[in-house]
C-alpha cells in the first residue's frame, strides 16, 4: 500500500511540477510584445515564440533600435532572438533649390577654367549641354556631381 501511495505522489508530484515548469509560448509571445511596444523606437516591431524561439519582424530607424528591439525581446523564458528587423534607409538629402545648384555648377567649371559648357536645372536635375575636351570630360562630371544634384543629365559633346 506504501509502494502505491509513494508511485501516485510521485505521479502527481511530476505532473504538478511539469505544469509549473515554464511559460507558454503565447505567455513568452505577449511579454515580448508589450516590451517592444513599450519603447517608441520598437513599437512597429512583432514577435512569434515557438519552443521558446523568438522571431522579431518589422522596420525600426536605424541599428541601434534593432539592437534595442532583440534585448527588448530576450524576456526571462526566451532562449535565443532571431532578430528579422530591418533598418529602414534614410530619406534622400533635399536637393539643393535649382538657381543654387546651377550656380554652383557654373562657378566650379568657372573655376576649372572649363568654357563652351551651358549648364541648366530642373526639379535638382543638372542638365549639361555644349561641347567639351575628351581629357576634361572627368573634370565636368566631378564638378557637377560635387553640387549634389538628384542627377546630371549629361548632353555633351566630345570632341
Amino acid at each position: 500500500m506504501k509502494i502505491k501511495f509513494l508511485v501516485i505522489t510521485s505521479i502527481i508530484s511530476m505532473i504538478l511540477l511539469a505544469g509549473c515548469g515554464g511559460k507558454s509560448d503565447a505567455d513568452l509571445s505577449n511579454a515580448a510584445a508589450d516590451a517592444l511596444k513599450g519603447d517608441s523606437a520598437t513599437s512597429g516591431v512583432t514577435v512569434e515564440v515557438k519552443d521558446g524561439v523568438a522571431t522579431i519582424k518589422g522596420e525600426v530607424a536605424d541599428d541601434a533600435a534593432k539592437a534595442k528591439a532583440e534585448q527588448l525581446a530576450k524576456v526571462e523564458g526566451i532562449t535565443s532572438v532571431n532578430n528579422e528587423v530591418s533598418v529602414t534607409p534614410p530619406p534622400p538629402a533635399a536637393s539643393k533649390p535649382d538657381p543654387d545648384l546651377k550656380t554652383e555648377v557654373e562657378e566650379g567649371l568657372k573655376k576649372k577654367n572649363i568654357t563652351g559648357i551651358s549648364v541648366d536645372v530642373k526639379d535638382g536635375v543638372v542638365t549639361l549641354r555644349g561641347s567639351v575636351s575628351k581629357d576634361k570630360l572627368p573634370e565636368v562630371m566631378m564638378v557637377a556631381n560635387e553640387a549634389k544634384p538628384k542627377s546630371v543629365d549629361n548632353q555633351l559633346q566630345v570632341k
